[in-house]
This record gives structure tokens, sequence and C-alpha cells, in this order.
């Protein structure tokens, strides 16, 4: 056999161990979890009533905690492999789907709901991240959108749409996701709009007519 055959095959071997030790780490790391989507909603639905309880809590340590069995019960769900999220009737999406708030209802911290608010007068429809939102396996606060509901109105932007993601801020004992979305709007309007929203482009409330 030639050295470049020789070193293929080798090759394939080491990957092939690193495949094996990475399945068992998963298994480690994950045998405690239910194995089926069954056992496993029910099972997502007490760890949001957990995080919903840290989060009023400001605990860090255990909101991060919670995000992450969130994420290995998604793990374990897709057979230890990656793509939880690659697809509405992938594990992370589907979990996400069925323990959703009820439409128009404030959903619990961790748990993935649709809301209106109010912020000087313009209400505003809040779209918040669950557990598996962007960022949450390093940041204490959840990203939201934020959509206009009255697009003849001004608005924190011109399209009528605008995300938060990253929001880096202290953990506030007892504040609920309205609130906080509140907050977070108000001290965008104040800071980066000099407390003057804007009106929303013509073609932006054209497309929403046509909508």
């Amino acid at each position: 056999m030639s050295a470049p055959q020789s070193q293929l095959g080798f090759d394939g071997l080491l990957r092939a161990a690193d495949e094996a030790n990475e399945a068992r780490k998963v298994e480690r790391e994950t045998a405690h979890l239910p194995s089926t989507m069954e056992e496993a909603i029910p099972f997502y639905r007490l760890l949001i009533r957990h995080h919903h309880a840290a989060m009023l809590a400001a605990d860090v340590e255990t909101v991060l905690q919670l995000r992450k069995e969130a994420e290995l019960l998604a793990v374990r769900l897709n057979g230890g492999a990656p793509g939880i999220f690659a697809g509405e009737e992938s594990p992370g999406c589907v979990l996400a789907r069925e323990t959703a708030a009820a439409e128009d209802a404030v959903p619990l911290w961790g748990q993935e709901g649709a809301f209106v608010i109010a912020v000087n007068g313009m209400r505003i429809r809040i779209e918040l991240d669950g557990m598996f939102g962007i960022g949450c396996g390093f940041c204490f606060w959840p990203g939201f959108s934020a959509h206009a509901v009255d697009h003849d109105r001004p608005f924190i932007s011109e399209t009528g749409y605008r995300s938060f993601l990253g929001i880096h801020a202290d953990p506030v004992p007892g504040l609920l996701p309205d609130a906080f979305a509140e907050k977070v709007i108000a001290a965008y309007i104040e800071r980066e709009l000099k407390g003057r929203p804007v009106a929303i482009a013509p073609e932006y409330r054209e497309r929403r007519k046509g909508g």
C-alpha cells in the first residue's frame, strides 16, 4: 500500500474514532432526558416554568443552565445529530411551537409568544424569543422583534419593524416580559431617536395594505 493510501486510511480511522467519542459524550450528557417527543413536550414545559422563576429571581447561572438543558433535550431528540432547527419538524422547532404562549398572551420567560404593548401611546406587537433564541446561550435577556400595529402613525423605524438582539443590561428581579419590552423600547426611543419616533415610509405602509 502506498504512503498516501495508508495516510487516508489512518485519517478515516481517526474520524471514526472522533465521531464515536462525540456520540458517547452526547449520550452521557443527555441520558437523563426524554428521548421521545411525547415525553419531551411536558418536560420542556417544566423547564420553561423553572426558567421563568429563575429569570424573575435574576439568577443568571440557573437561567443559562436551563437553556443548556433545553438545547441538550433537542439534541437527544435529534439522535445526537446537529440540525435541531433544520426545519419546521426539527426537534427545536417542534418544542418551541408546541409550548408557545396563546396568541396575544404575554409568555413566560423562555416561552415563545407574541403580544401587543403600548409605549408613549404607540402600539407595538412584540414577538419574544424563547429558550432557543439567538444569543440565549450567553445573554441573560432574550431577543425580540417589534412590529408596528398602526402603520399610519410614527414608529421606532421607517420600515415598521425592528429587532432587538444581544441586549446587554443588568438582570432585574421581578421584571416580566411585557414590562421588559416596554423598557427596552422606551430607552431606544429616548437614546437613539432622541425622543422622536419616525414616520413609516410610504412603501412599507403600502406593502402592509397589500399584504
